[in-house]
């Protein structure tokens, strides 16, 4: 494909030691040269992200990953494979070209291959990986377009390359080794069954905690400013009907129901299509008139675990 005209702009920005947005399938990332840690630290900066939260490592190619590593695992290259390039993010023994700021001093990196025309391309003109995590601030609703990065990052960084809006809308799915047992260390874009129909039964291990093991696995996170209850809808508005109440589902629009503004994520019952749509919708009622945002908890399938895992982290408080 031709380079976009702000391709060679970011790459010089990135080859400055600057921090820069840039698209992927998932959520827009703000990246950084992961070789530099003085450049790194402006991420960290920039989003008021706790050093200890761990950043992803972006490549352009699968073959890529070896440079960075140590060592991979037979069934994580299967998976590699497979997914790549896509919403998918290994945990592997981290090389010493790896600054220990990206891995918050852990010995394992998160690395993945995004699935995004332009950033594939940057990456490929660049002879260093890019650590990006979602370019927002910590622990706010992750941006799915330009815009929503514009919105809360645009003065603190050095630009933002504009890909459209994500096709996949959440996170990637992050998988590492533990007892020898393919394990999901965070939900995401890659649903459990996919990965089980490639390497068979995998293990869930979906912490949260205050000293996570990979990205994306505090307690507290992409949470919307407004109070956000998930549970039984009716229920809940009887509770708060004294609230000014904004609604978060999957087909049901509860007309019945008094809500002032209302997300349905998906009509048609797509949780693929739902996927995509949630952190629009969470970002869209906190920023209207709603003064508490109810939310029901999807299938708990496919990409509805993702879907309620962010949700649940959303309505820690």
């Amino acid at each position: 494909m031709p380079t976009h005209p702000s391709i060679s702009l970011a790459k010089s920005q990135l080859e400055a030691g600057g921090i820069v947005a840039i698209p992927t399938e998932t959520v827009y990332g703000l990246a950084a040269n992961a070789l530099d840690p003085v450049a790194v630290a402006k991420i960290f900066e920039a989003k008021n992200r706790p050093f200890f939260d761990p950043l992803i490592v972006h490549v352009s190619a699968i073959a890529e990953i070896e440079k960075w590593t140590l060592s991979t695992h037979p069934k994580l290259l299967l998976l590699l494979k497979v997914f790549s390039p896509g919403p998918l993010t290994v945990l592997l023994p981290k090389n010493e070209k790896i600054p220990e700021l990206v891995t918050s001093g852990l010995p394992t990196v998160g690395i993945r291959v995004p699935n995004h025309p332009l950033t594939l391309e940057l990456l490929s003109s660049l002879d260093f990986p890019l650590c990006a995590p979602s370019a927002n601030p910590f622990g706010y609703v992750s941006p799915t377009t330009a815009q929503h990065v514009a919105d809360q990052l645009g003065d603190k960084i050095a630009g933002i390359l504009d890909g459209g809006a994500c096709s996949v809308g959440l996170e990637s799915t992050i998988v590492g080794i533990e007892n020898e047992q393919v394990t999901v260390f965070r939900l995401g874009g890659l649903s459990i069954e996919a990965l089980e129909k490639v390497v068979g039964k995998v293990v869930v291990k979906i912490a949260q905690n205050s000293n996570p093991q990979a990205p994306g696995m505090l307690d507290a996170h992409y949470a919307t400013r407004k109070p956000l209850i998930v549970g039984d809808i009716v229920s809940l508005v009887e509770k708060y009907k004294e609230e000014k109440l904004g609604l978060i589902s999957f087909e049901n629009a509860y007309q019945e129901l008094p809500f002032f503004e209302r997300k349905i994520l998906s009509p048609e019952g797509s949780l693929t299509l739902a996927a995509t749509g949630l952190f629009e919708a969470m970002r869209a009622l906190d920023q209207s008139d709603v003064s508490m945002i109810l939310a029901e908890k999807f299938p708990d399938e496919g990409l509805g675990r993702a879907i309620n895992d962010r949700l649940k982290r959303a309505s820690v408080k």
